[in-house]
């Protein structure tokens, strides 16, 4: 009874995690998700904007003295409440124009910013005039979002420099493309002229080459920086599985991923210090990243700020470097050139620039531990979807061609299950025979094993070889740009969405929405495939050997429906997965039961003992 009363206590924790995981931490994170698409939509931009944000330009740059790095993030920015449209935060500054097939947008002059930046193959939602993805915002807006570089002076130094209020002028080109770069120009009127050459590739990577003219009579001694500088987290569902925040990769210090409640938690800058590699911030799908120039040594650092209140969506984030010392002789000049990465995280154009030659930059997406494993399912999935076109069903065939690569494996498992079942009624008289002797009990079922030649645990070792494999199947599906908007069929035209029928409105029938109950309307949210995924858990745990323990069998029995409420929330293309998966084992193991003279028992007896004082009814 002690194991019992154990073994019910952590079934009774677990529900109770769940149940507060579900409403204290998803529900609120979809709600505030469904308020910012909302928010998208009507094109409505509520303030939470700054008249300087920390961190944004180097406190030297202004011909102070005495500073060399970058400012310390937070370092005493004054925030004054503000209400302005994106629009109107555009229209601050001139500006030049970004366009290709990728992306649109602009470049600030003021500051010499990317600060707008829209992806142009991807919208809010599946509806395709919804607007599209807004990667980069300026300041002043809900959420600032935005890159900059720029020179810091050497200590002592008064040298006049750019800052972010600085407004360069357009010395050549009048638009932004894959085809037609741009430069900017300033003088500083002592001396310096600074010429920055902007050009773009046909996906997501900027070049940016500044060249410094030292026309003074004394060397200037200059430390050039880069930055991205965010407020507020993004609305996600913050899955153990998936990695937002902050991210590099650097030659002679390997990765840094710090989360962003991790960023804030600690409130302390990182800094890291190499000759090669790149930094920056990622979400799910989309990222931003700098990459400083390879064999020139430079400082790497991460850190993040609360803001002025608890609201997540003042919290600032900003990953920057600055390079080494640079000196420039009288009548000489000085070029350094810095990329930024700036768009969706597609694995195909992300392995290209790696294979360019920006370092291990195909780890900028999160393929997981198993990474060796993860990136070879998916280059996988997608073969399969250009040919079928579905997304879904390259799913679908990819988890057959796994199921046929391990197929002697769970044929071992499968077969090591059935005889333990078909074993079953022996050993329940065993049990019932030995009922106040434990002892006994277990030496009589260990002596049937070995009569029956059955290996009680022969059946793990095969199952545990295979989770490597399927737990990347499953990372793949939940982490790559490929699944999201891309449509099954019937009612699934977004597999990385939960499936958005219910049956507590009959699926549609009833005009009315379940999820917006109160409380309990995440709970409500059970759609056809959740129920299929269920089902075929149910269909596959019946085939296998009930536990010997009555209360243990009666809570393996009630496991298939928890599973079911608990990945409805799931995106549907995994739910998909995982109720295909459990059918084919469920078909492997039907066979191989069959085979074996084994009765394939799904709806009798489940769970309920019958009473000999009833007369044999239950």
């Amino acid at each position: 009874m002690g194991d019992n009363r154990n073994f019910l206590i952590a079934i009774l924790l677990s529900v109770v995690i769940f149940v507060g995981w579900q409403h204290f931490v998803i529900s609120p994170r979809m709600e505030a998700e469904k308020a910012r698409q909302d928010a998208i939509a009507e094109q409505t931009a509520k303030a939470a904007g700054q008249t300087t944000r920390p961190g944004t330009a180097p406190v030297a740059s202004n011909g102070s003295s005495g500073a060399t790095i970058l400012p310390t993030i937070g370092n005493g920015a004054a925030t004054v409440p503000t209400s302005v449209t994106r629009d109107a935060a555009l229209a601050t500054s001139p500006r030049v124009t970004i366009s290709s097939d990728q992306l649109d947008g602009s470049i600030a002059l003021k500051g010499a910013r990317f600060d707008d930046l829209r992806l142009r193959a991807y919208r809010e939602t599946v509806d395709k005039t919804s607007p599209e993805i807004a990667l980069f915002s300026p300041a002043h807006t809900a959420q600032p979002y935005f890159t900059e570089l720029g020179f810091i002076a050497a200590p002592g130094s008064n040298v006049k420099l750019p800052t972010a209020d600085t407004t360069w002028t357009l010395e050549q080109g009048d638009k932004l493309t894959p085809t037609t770069p741009v430069t900017l120009a300033w003088n500083n009127g002592e001396g310096l002229v600074f010429h920055r050459t902007i050009s773009m590739d046909d996906n997501f990577l900027f070049s940016i080459v500044d060249r410094v003219e030292n026309k003074s009579a004394s060397a200037v001694t200059l430390y050039p920086y880069g930055l991205i500088s965010r407020v507020g987290e993004p609305a996600s569902q913050a899955f153990y599985i998936l990695h937002e925040g902050f991210i590099g990769e650097f030659k002679e210090n390997g990765e840094e991923a710090i989360k962003y409640a991790t960023a804030i938690k600690d409130s302390t800058v990182k800094s890291i210090t190499d000759t090669e590699g790149w930094l920056g911030i990622t979400d799910k799908y989309w990222a931003a990243a700098l990459i400083p120039q390879a064999g020139q040594k430079f400082v790497a650092r991460f850190g993040a700020t609360p803001g002025a209140t608890a609201d997540p969506q003042q919290e600032h984030f900003q990953a920057d470097f600055r390079h080494e010392a640079m000196t420039i002789a009288p009548g000489a000049d000085l070029t350094v050139k810095n990329q930024l990465f700036a768009g969706a995280k597609v694995s195909k154009v992300i392995n290209s620039y790696r294979d360019q030659g920006i370092y291990r930059f195909n780890l900028l997406i999160d393929w997981g531990y198993f990474w060796f494993l993860t990136q070879p399912v998916f280059k996988g999935i997608d073969l399969i979807a250009k040919f079928t076109g579905n997304f879904g069903i390259a799913i679908l065939i990819m988890t057959v061609l796994i199921k046929l690569a391990f197929f002697p494996l769970a044929n071992r498992s499968y077969e090591s299950m059935s005889k333990m079942k078909k074993l079953q009624p022996r050993m329940e008289e065993l049990r019932e025979r030995h009922k106040d002797d434990k002892m006994a009990q277990q030496q009589a079922i260990m002596a049937l094993y070995k009569e029956e030649k059955v290996n009680p645990i022969a059946g793990c070792l095969p199952v545990v070889i295979q989770i490597p494999v399927f737990f990347s199947l499953y990372k793949v599906l939940f982490v790559t740009i490929e699944m999201r908007h891309a449509p099954f069929f019937g009612w699934i035209h977004d597999l990385s969405a939960p499936d958005p029928t219910t049956i507590f409105n009959l699926f549609g029938l009833l005009p009315y929405d379940p999820t917006s109950v109160p409380m309990i309307g995440h709970f409500l949210a059970l759609g056809v495939w959740p129920l299929i995924m269920g089902f075929t858990m149910f269909v596959q745990q019946r085939m296998n050997p009930a536990p010997a323990d009555p209360v243990q069998q009666q809570i393996f029995m009630w496991m298939p429906i928890v599973f079911t409420f608990m990945l409805a929330s799931f995106p549907a293309g995994l739910v998909i997965y995982w109720a295909w998966n459990n059918s084919l084992g469920a078909l492997q193991q039907g066979v191989i039961m069959r085979r074996q003279g084994v009765p394939i028992e799904i709806f009798s007896n489940l769970g309920f003992k019958k009473s000999p004082a009833s007369g044999g009814k239950s």
